[in-house]
């Protein structure tokens, strides 16, 4: 159940799970940044962070079909660019050519998803 107390959809499940998730690898990488004292990782804990709040409140909120495809893109693209990011650090290669471009694109096209899905009419 939601907050509002309808049946949550897979998709706000996914988020607040997300949520969690996202939250705690934050929180974890901020201490192992503050220890080894490296840039890329505590920029990914700060993506994850700032992040971690707009995935548990649009999974607890609910929202449209535009809402939930939009916050699975944003979702996508933080995986990518604190992934690469995180395997410059830990593993001193990129995850994969463009990943970090890849996902910082998705970013901005899922927070400006997000922004149009209040738009977003429900079919009669």
């Amino acid at each position: 159940m939601s907050l509002t107390g309808q049946t949550s959809n897979g998709w706000s499940r996914i988020l607040v799970l997300a949520a969690g998730f996202v939250g705690a690898a934050g929180v974890a990488l901020s201490a192992a940044a503050a220890h080894r004292g490296s840039a890329f990782t505590g920029t990914a804990a700060n993506f994850l962070l700032m992040h971690a709040p707009a995935f548990l409140a649009i999974g607890l909120a609910g929202g449209n079909r535009c809402l939930g495809i939009a916050s699975l893109v944003l979702l996508a693209g933080l995986l990518l660019f604190c992934g690469d990011l995180l395997a410059r650090d830990f593993l001193g290669s990129r995850l994969f050519p463009m990943s970090a471009p890849i996902g910082g694109t998705l970013l901005i096209a899922g927070w400006i998803a997000i922004g149009v899905s209040a738009l977003w009419r429900p079919r009669p």
